[in-house]
């Protein structure tokens, strides 16, 4: 047990983490993207609200949703404690190592990335987890939803915490697979297609939902195609 716990203090150990808790948070990514996809559906909303009932009462998505809040901490903590190292053992040998110069520009602003992508959960989960899970007035999720991308200002914010979400994304997929020794000649290509849904496709998928009800809902979810009025 001990030497368990040595192990995962340790800077490798962190990594490891990091690492893990971050690919379980992309497949959560997937999940949530291809759920509110259903917000495009022609009928008032009916099947997102269902969705998200089934989601809010089923055990084993509530037990997940306990994992998904542990793995975000973990990730958010281990990767702190990672840049602080890695900016102590460098403060010395960034102009000899000349940083800017053979890193990418992904890597370089991951911890920017992420303490920013933190700020927009915080106020994601206040728009509308907090509401529907705890809120003392009955509103339905679809309409939560229709009220908070009819803000331009707040789909703005989402769209640009996006934009940061697939630069820590193109930077941290991959990276996790090379910390755990699963990246090699032989899988690079496969990964290099896998990391383009993730800090591309992914984030894509969700910024069309804000973009859709900023700008383009009129009626109800039927007006883009039909041209309701």
């Amino acid at each position: 047990m001990k030497s368990l716990f040595a192990f995962f203090s340790s800077s490798i150990g962190k990594k490891i983490v990091m690492s893990l808790t971050g690919l379980f948070l992309c497949t959560f990514l997937a999940e949530h993207v291809a759920g509110n996809f259903l917000l495009f559906m022609n009928d008032n909303g009916a099947m997102y609200d269902a969705y998200t009932e089934f989601m809010s009462h089923n055990i084993v998505i509530r037990t997940i949703e306990i994992v998904l809040a542990v793995s975000l901490v973990g990730h958010s903590i281990s990767g702190v404690i990672v840049w602080l190292k890695n900016r102590r053992s460098r403060s010395e040998n960034y102009k000899v190592y000349k940083l800017q110069e053979n890193t990418p520009l992904a890597s370089r602003i991951t911890m920017i990335t992420g303490s920013f992508i933190f700020l927009f959960l915080v106020v994601h989960l206040r728009t509308f987890f907090v509401p529907t899970r705890f809120g003392t007035e009955a509103v339905s999720p679809y309409t939560l939803v229709v009220q908070s991308f009819s803000n331009e200002w707040y789909s703005a914010f989402y769209i640009v915490a996006l934009i940061f979400l697939s630069y820590h994304l193109r930077h941290g997929f991959q990276s996790a697979f090379q910390t755990l020794g699963l990246k090699n000649k032989k899988y690079s290509r496969l990964l290099d297609w896998l990391a383009v849904i993730f800090w591309l496709l992914i984030p894509l998928g969700f910024a069309s939902m804000p973009i859709y009800f900023a700008f383009f809902y009129k009626a109800g979810p039927a007006a883009l195609v039909l041209g309701v009025q």
